[in-house]
């Protein structure tokens, strides 16, 4: 069962995080990056395959300039529901701090393949450890490609942007965060707790 890993890491009595079943999108495949600030500021980058979301963790942020090769670590399979969640998980919870949709949208493979389906195919390359792809999405738009790193973990891939018309350098993904995030806020008070504490110690 491709969520088992993901149920067991979760207490739902105390997260609101969905419990989530596989789903699948009625036409496009779907993609969602989610900015988590948990144990440290990550992002979660997920695809949409075989009815739940593939995820790496993008320790850095997605990138829109061809010379980043953004570290990924690939995570357990997640709930397709999950492309919506944001919210708080609560102390001494797995991935416990806030977490907010930065941004998302539909994919597809790069390769056209008149003898499978889109879903085919990126399953065949994910397999491969090669999986290229274009985005449409509010942020992240144009061609990518993720992949797998050889001689290191089997979880160590690059995500990477190709050079096309959305190709953006430099490029910081902290820098197009909405000023009212609750993610920053999130950060900023407990960075400011940290403060008074050293203070009083």
């Amino acid at each position: 069962m491709a969520l088992k890993d993901y149920q067991q890491k979760r207490k739902f009595n105390e997260t609101s995080e969905p419990k989530g079943k596989a789903k699948r999108s009625k036409n496009k495949l779907i993609f969602v990056v989610q900015r988590h600030a948990a144990t440290r500021l990550h992002y979660d980058f997920r695809l949409e395959m075989e009815g739940v979301l593939k995820s790496w963790a993008v320790p850095k942020g997605p990138s829109l300039d061809p010379q980043d090769k953004r570290l990924a670590m690939m995570v357990e399979d997640h709930p397709y529901d999950y492309k919506d969640f944001e919210g708080n998980i609560p102390e001494g919870n797995y991935g416990a701090g806030q977490v907010e949709v930065w941004d998302s949208g539909t994919y597809e493979p790069l390769e056209e393949n008149n003898k499978i389906s889109d879903e085919q195919e990126l399953l065949k390359e994910l397999h491969a450890g090669s999986i290229k792809f274009i985005l449409h999405g509010k942020k992240l738009k144009g061609e990518f490609a993720l992949v797998k790193m050889k001689n290191s973990e089997d979880n160590a891939w690059l995500l990477i942007k190709h050079k096309d018309e959305f190709a953006e350098s430099p490029y910081n993904a902290e820098e197009n965060t909405s000023s009212k995030s609750l993610v920053t806020k999130f950060l900023e008070e407990k960075k400011s707790l940290k403060t008074n504490r050293k203070k009083k110690s």
